[in-house]
């Protein structure tokens, strides 16, 4: 298992490890990247998630040696990596269009930067075999690439990468081009070959599934500079940000303005009335303009009384429904909001309930709502 619990400051100068350091990128007038410090301890499965444009892949760019920083420092193993172009650093990069050679075979795809190196054939040939074995591709290698699936073409592009021996693998959102189901499958595929491996795997998406579900941290990025870094759990639990809570997962949001803080909670007056919630990790004071954040599971329905002793209780009308196989998304019309909310409920395979025109009720409790300060939500 890699060492996920490390400190940075104990682990920076291990092999694998990465420190950016107040590293910020500019092209021209456009500030791509901006003073970026994160750790990642040497071992660990670390993605960079953010929305397109965000600065994400330029960060990686940076790591990687194909973008100079206008300022900062990149130290991988507690080396500066100044001055040091791609082919000097102990990284290799897996794209996003994989790039493999289609006039090759498969092992001399994946043996090709050591036949670069002047390795002999039968030597290139042999540690082929050995990396087919390791991503579960065995006996495959004098297949053409164009004879393999879309799933398999990712994990040759991988073992292409690993065959120059990095200490830190760099993925350029390599599922993109892949549909649901594949990428749900090589993303536990990938998480796998990291585990065998135990080298650091530096991870750009924009997808929120592929983050939480294969990273020991993610790094959620906006505008260039970085909102947060947490596991999956916290991001999704304890967002730090306003943007962070609207785009990790789905929220609702109800603006408005503090009027109380006791005991860790808010008391936050809002369009559909005033509502408790936890208190992230930014100070709330009375009078400071807030949001409160609740997820669809936390929310509660049920008919006129009948939700007992709860924190928050609404008035709403069921306006629609969605069947996403193991829920229901509930769209909701709540009095004074401005937009619908929606609840996530369990699919207990009877169809889809009828739309009550009144008399709902949908309540939470403030230990599963989180207050957070006003501020830039993602788009959609």
């Amino acid at each position: 298992m890699p060492e996920a619990a490390a400190s940075p400051a104990a682990d920076g100068s291990r092999a694998g490890a990465v420190r950016v350091d107040g590293v910020s990128v500019r092209f021209g007038d456009l500030l791509a990247v901006r003073d970026v410090r994160v750790d990642i301890a040497a071992g660990t499965f670390f993605s960079f998630l953010g929305p397109s444009g965000c600065g994400k892949t330029t960060l990686l760019r940076a790591i990687s040696g194909f973008v100079e920083p206008s300022a900062g420092d990149i130290r991988i193993g507690g080396r500066s990596m100044a001055g040091l172009g791609p082919n000097k650093r102990p990284t290799a990069l897996v794209f996003q269009s994989l790039a493999l050679f289609p006039l090759m075979p498969v092992w001399e795809n994946i043996a090709f930067s050591l036949a670069v190196r002047g390795v002999g054939r039968n030597a290139r040939r042999k540690r082929a075999d050995e990396l087919l074995e390791l991503i579960a591709l065995p006996g495959q290698g004098d297949r053409m690439c164009h004879e393999l699936s879309g799933g398999q073409r990712q994990r040759v592009a991988v073992a292409r990468a690993l065959a120059a021996a990095p200490e830190v693998l760099l993925l350029d959102e390599p599922l993109s081009a892949l549909d649901l189901k594949l990428r749900q499958h090589m993303r536990t595929e990938l998480r796998a070959i990291q585990r065998r491996v135990g080298i650091t795997f530096v991870y750009i998406t924009h997808d929120q599934g592929e983050a939480l579900a294969m990273s020991d941290q993610v790094a959620v990025m906006r505008d260039g500079g970085i909102e947060q870094v947490a596991d999956g759990n916290e991001l999704y639990d304890c967002p730090a940000s306003a943007f962070v809570a609207s785009f990790v997962g789905e929220n609702n949001a109800f603006p408005g303005r503090v009027s109380a803080v006791a005991a860790g909670q808010a008391t936050v007056a809002t369009d559909v009335g005033p509502l408790r919630a936890a208190c992230g990790e930014q100070p709330l004071a009375p009078g400071d303009e807030a949001i409160v954040f609740v997820r669809p599971e936390a929310l509660r329905l049920g008919a006129e009384g009948t939700l007992g002793e709860t924190d928050n209780v609404l008035h709403a009308t069921e306006k629609a429904r969605e069947f996403e196989g193991r829920f229901w998304h509930v769209f909701l019309e709540v009095g004074g909001a401005r937009r619908p909310a929606i609840a996530a409920q369990l699919h207990g395979g009877g169809p889809a309930g009828q739309g009550r025109r009144g008399g709902l009720q949908v309540g939470f409790s403030a230990e599963r709502a989180v207050a957070l300060p006003a501020g830039p939500l993602a788009a959609g």
